[in-house]
Parts: C-alpha cells; structure tokens; sequence
C-alpha cells in the first residue's frame, strides 16, 4: 500500500492534518516529528491563514522522502482500522507526491471500509477522499505544481496517511489566504453544495432554498453558499434542537427540527402554501417525500444523499401537478463525465474562501491514532460540520 497518503509526524494538537464528508464532519490525525519541525510547522501554520472552528480532518506533518510513513489501513471489512508503516514507492512521470496535512473525514470512508460503498476497494486499502498539504516531489511530465506547493487533492481513496502519491489531475493549488485547514474542508462539501445549487437546481437570488441534515459538512456547506454566494434564504432542517440551533448560527434565516413532527407541515407555517423553490436533501425516505411535497411550482429538489438509511420511490404525479423537478448528484461522477465542470466547482470553493465570502465548518479534530474513535463519532451521529 505504498500509494497510501496520511499523517507522518507528531504534531501539536492545534495543528491538524485533513479531509471532509458528504454527511460528516473532519477530523485529524496526528503523527510524530522533531521539536525543530514543531516550531518550523508552527511558523508556517500561522503564515499560512486563519484557525477554523468548522469541519472534521486528520492530521499529518512533514516526512522526508524515501523514509517509512504511517497510514490507516481497512484491512479487514467491519473491523477497526489499524495504523501500520508503509515503504514509500516512486512516482510515476504524471504523479505527484504530496505531505498530507489534513485528511477530511467522510461518511463514504466509513461505508467503504464496511464493504457498503457504491465503488468497492481491494484490501487492505487507505480511507481518505480529501486532504490538504504540500508538494514534496513531482514526475517527470509534471507542471502543475512544483515542490513546496500547497494543495488540495481529491485521490479517490487513500488520503489518511502521512504521505500520499496520487495523479497530477487530482490536485488543485490553495490560494494564498486560505489555510491548509481551511482548504482541507472544502473538496467534498462545498464541491458538492457548489454544484448542487448552481449547477443542478440553478439557484436564483432571492429563492428559498430547503436544505436537509444541515448540520452536517454539506448542509452547512449549503447554507453557507446558498446564504452568502447566491442570496438565496435557507430553510435548515435538522434532527435535534442543538444542530438546528448551528445550522441557525451559520447563516440560515429559519430551521426545523423534523424529529418533532411532519416537516412538510412546519415548512408550510414558514412560507405559506406557495412552498419552497429548491430542495438539497441528504437524507432520504420520508423526509425526502416530505421535502417533495414542500416544493413550489416549478420548484427544483436535488437527492444528495440517504443518511436515513432509506431510498424513497418518488411518486411521479407530484412531479406533474406542480411541474416541479427531481434530479440526482454524485458529485465524484463527474470528475470522467465532465471533468471541466467538476474541477470549475473545487476552484470556485477555493476563490470563495480567499474572498472571505464563505467559512468552512470544522467541527472536531482527531490524531490519526484516533481515527476509530473519529468514525465511531460520525456513526453514533455526533458530528456536526467537517471532521478531520
């Protein structure tokens, strides 16, 4: 497992190292270095950008190359991960070999090392969708980054590692004012938020837009751009008080709680019988259908997601009566169907973030030893924005 990426050195607890969830927040994983390169990666952390309070990494600091580095690894389905040393392989002339800062933590992790993601891996296997962290050496057909580059990288797999060696095509310069914390929460969640309220339901300013488990990386990802990007009003629709109560601080101009009653009700109090123009749902099943039936005429609802654990079946003459859309995004599919528009959706996050226009959510931060417990965290459903 040599093309594994992940978290290298012990690093302060302040300083974690990335990646980021559909559904989950971040968390990071650390790892263990000399105090010189403590200090050195403090002093570059604090040139780099500003602390984050949002979304869920794992943490990694700088290996020199050639040199063993540490990983998680699912060796076995349904079994907790195991943190094992890997032997560094070459890059090929098209790759890229990246020190893995941050590691976002995503629901898809956790469904792959359980044998029930859509893309099945070859055991063992390295979990991580994103991460953040800086170039240390390129191939030969390499000229999009350089050596000493910060960058964003979106491997599929593999990213909770201390390094990690993946195709040039995957990685997408950080601008200047955003930092590798900041830029590690981006990828999966506001990829998918971006794409969702523009691309797909094709967001109007003024519009109301419905965004269920908002208080999760995307829904808050949503509310952040559909608020601040596009001003949109968002109706938050959580599971709890507590998660209604972030999604509120974050930007949205009302919330529901539909663990307390019909959702379809509550939005109908909030904006009459005219109803909502969009929809982003993460959850499916009855709140789906709920949602389905909130919409107004001509009204637009994107399925993001099930973390319900439920697919509803969408009755069609709903869509009749009301002409109203239903549309689907996986997001990752359009990396081979129309890899122009995918990578315009990352490069948007980034522009949005060192404008200041949008603040990521960075809910906890774990050490790479402790990313079971991390996993643990999002399943038992206490995460709240992006893990690391």
């Amino acid at each position: 497992m040599s093309h594994v990426p992940g978290p290298v050195a012990r690093r302060p607890r302040a300083l974690p190292v990335t990646g980021a969830g559909q559904a989950a927040a971040g968390s990071y994983c650390r790892t263990r270095t000399s105090p010189l390169w403590r200090h050195l990666l403090w002093a570059m952390a604090a040139a780099w950008g500003r602390f984050l309070s949002r979304a869920w990494l794992c943490r990694t600091a700088w290996q020199g190359c050639g040199r063993n580095y540490r990983a998680a690894l699912c060796a076995e389905l349904k079994r907790p991960l195991v943190i094992e040393e890997v032997t560094p392989r070459p890059v090929q002339p098209h790759e890229v070999r990246v020190n893995v800062h941050f590691c976002g933590i995503n629901f898809a992790d956790i469904l792959a090392c359980q044998g029930q993601y859509q893309e099945r891996h070859q055991l063992p296997f390295t979990p991580g969708m994103e991460f953040s962290g800086m170039v240390l050496e390129t191939g030969t057909d390499v000229s999009t980054v350089k050596e000493g580059d910060r960058v964003i990288g979106l491997p599929g797999f593999s990213g909770m590692a201390e390094e990690c060696i993946t195709d040039h095509k995957n990685l997408w310069q950080i601008p200047e004012k955003v930092s590798l914390r900041e830029a590690a929460a981006l990828p999966v969640s506001y990829g998918t938020a971006i794409f969702a309220l523009e691309h797909r339901a094709c967001t109007q300013p003024g519009e109301t837009v419905l965004v269920t488990a908002a208080a999760g990386a995307t829904g808050l990802a949503v509310i952040d751009v559909a608020t601040n990007i596009l001003q949109a009003k968002v109706i938050a629709a959580a599971g709890s008080d507590e998660k209604c109560q972030l999604a509120m601080q974050s930007g949205a101009q009302s919330s529901v709680n539909y663990s307390r009653g019909s959702l379809k009700e509550a939005v109908g109090k909030l904006v009459g019988s005219g109803g909502v123009n969009v929809v982003i749902d993460m959850v499916g099943g009855d709140i789906f259908l709920e949602a389905l039936r909130s919409l107004a005429y001509e009204g637009r609802i994107v399925v993001v997601g099930f973390a319900g654990g439920t697919i509803a079946s969408v009755p069609a003459n709903l869509l009749l009566l009301k002409n109203v859309s239903a549309m689907g995004l996986y997001w990752g599919r359009y990396r081979q169907q129309n890899f122009p528009v995918f990578s315009r959706s990352l490069s948007s996050a980034l522009q949005y973030c060192q404008e200041g226009r949008i603040q990521p959510h960075i809910g906890e931060v774990f050490e790479l030893e402790e990313v079971n417990d991390a996993f643990l965290h999002v399943t038992q459903r206490k995460s709240t924005g992006k893990m690391k």
